[in-house]
């Protein structure tokens, strides 16, 4: 194992960088913890009303003496109620859509890592599903989507409402030839056309979608990063190659000229204890969507905090006028040497709203995290809670998301063994969480590789605001429609 640098040589190395890039113009931004550097508080617990069937420990926690006293089996809610559960198993995204016709359609990703559920997934099909969600009691699966990228979509699988498109790049297994599949759902999202199914992704893992529909981008987490032109949908084409950035999800300003881009960093530099970039980049690519020839993104900033782990992805979001982004963390630092991501001690960075008002100065305004985050916890008893020593589950965060992007009073974020956590946003600077919804499952419960144990979150959620529901994923149970009761559906209106 490499040694890490000591103390003074880490000083030295910091203070040749932070000259660099001070030379460059492009100084990175720490985005601070706590006041005095103390590590960022835990949000304050929901307060649970009628129907609710709390936590039995701390918040986020399901402790190894649920399983033992079968308690584990009622499942932890708190201001909300299953309306419906379909199938067994699940991925990294859902996505809501209403199509031309008036019809309701639920699309979500089946596995993980494939070919990880096939065993288990005979019976709901190995693929992207699409259910027909009209009667939200009764989902009906309609089509399951089997071409190369549905099969393994990863972390890619995005809609584009304006446009009626569903697309993918198929990804990992070290990232897999990233072939992208396009698919019409506006016509009818109960039975997706295929439009295209192309190499142009180059590799997979995760991606992004431009607001007006036209250019999709694939980044494959090892180095490359491709713009593909999708104004003819059956015929993409790349515009823009860059490999050398380590980028994981990317989002979009309205207007579609500023990417913020989750930097998971450089494994080279990590050894050197100098984060490699891990945090968020945010580039100017308004001339790759005009199209203009060898154009590619400028870097704007760069932010980084103190406990970051794994950036995931920045949701965009205005509140009263400011610009802010919904950022994640996902498990531990798998790059870091201060914390491998199977040890106790791995950093958990959960998540953070940042104001991005000035592009080229954000800030992190408030954190997001569970009591079960905080590090005198991570590495105690809840290590030996079923599901919280596997590197890529644990207690972690994965993927946020908003019902608008204008305004919007509530957020929903799939925090792995937590499950589905709400919280109220419309203060920034005091989020709170209102509710929360967690079916952890015994292990051995089902076959699959690895061995099911506890809940298994990790799918970015979809939200049906007339019904005051939000719809997830955990890739151990499946498919959930989540109301939210004792008044807090009307932060969705």
């Amino acid at each position: 194992m490499p040694l890490t640098p000591r103390p003074a040589a880490r000083r030295l190395l910091l203070t040749l960088l932070a000259g660099v890039l001070a030379a460059g113009g492009l100084l990175a931004v720490t985005g601070g913890g706590a006041e005095g550097g103390r590590e960022p508080l835990p949000v304050p617990r929901a307060d649970c009303g009628k129907g609710s069937r709390p936590e039995t420990d701390i918040q986020g926690r399901v402790p190894a003496s649920d399983y033992a006293s079968g308690r584990v089996d009622s499942g932890y809610r708190c201001n909300a109620r299953a309306v419906s559960h379909r199938g067994t198993s699940g991925g990294f995204k859902v996505h809501r859509f209403t199509d031309a016709k008036g019809h309701t359609c639920a699309f979500y990703d089946s596995t993980l890592v494939f070919p990880r559920d096939l065993v288990y997934n005979v019976r709901s099909g190995l693929g992207v599903i699409v259910l027909a969600m009209d009667d939200p009691k009764r989902p009906r699966q309609t089509a399951t989507l089997v071409t190369p990228a549905m099969q393994s979509p990863h972390e890619s699988l995005l809609l584009n409402r304006r446009r009626g498109l569903l697309v993918a790049s198929l990804g990992t297994a070290a990232t897999y030839p990233g072939v992208l599949d396009v698919y019409d759902v506006k016509s009818d999202c109960r039975r997706p056309k295929l439009l295209s199914s192309t190499p142009s992704g180059v590799l997979g893992h995760e991606s992004g979608f431009a607001p007006d529909g036209r250019t999709f981008w694939t980044a494959s987490t090892s180095g490359t990063l491709v713009a593909i032109d999708l104004a003819d949908p059956r015929l993409p084409t790349p515009v823009m190659v860059q490999p050398g950035v380590g980028y994981h999800g990317l989002r979009f300003s309205a207007d579609g000229d500023t990417m913020y881009a989750a930097n998971i960093g450089n494994p080279d530099l990590a050894a050197l204890d100098l984060m490699g970039g891990t945090g968020l980049d945010i580039l100017d690519v308004s001339a790759v969507h005009d199209r203009v020839v060898g154009a590619m993104p400028t870097l704007l900033s760069k932010l980084t905090w103190p406990e970051a782990s794994i950036p995931q992805s920045a949701e965009p979001f205005t509140q009263d006028g400011h610009d802010y982004l919904l950022e994640m963390d996902e498990y531990a630092d798998l790059f870091s040497l201060k914390g491998a991501s199977d040890q106790p001690d791995a950093p958990v960075g959960a998540g953070r709203i940042i104001n991005v008002d000035d592009p080229r100065h954000p800030f992190v305004v408030s954190h997001l995290r569970l009591e079960a985050h905080q590090p005198e916890v991570h590495g105690g008893e809840q290590y030996t809670d079923p599901g919280a020593n596997f590197p890529a589950q644990g207690y972690a965060g994965h993927y946020c998301s908003v019902p608008k992007r204008t305004d919007p009073k509530i957020a929903g974020c799939s925090m792995i063994l937590s499950g589905l956590r709400l919280f109220d946003i419309s203060d920034v600077e005091h989020p709170r969480e209102v509710a929360y919804f967690n079916r952890p499952q015994r292990p051995g419960s089902r076959p699959s590789f690895p061995d099911v144990a506890g809940s298994y979150a990790m799918s970015a959620p979809a939200w049906d605001p007339k019904r005051g529901s939000v719809w997830y994923t955990d890739a151990n149970s499946g498919f959930y429609d989540v109301k939210l009761t004792n008044g807090i559906a009307k932060l969705l209106r």
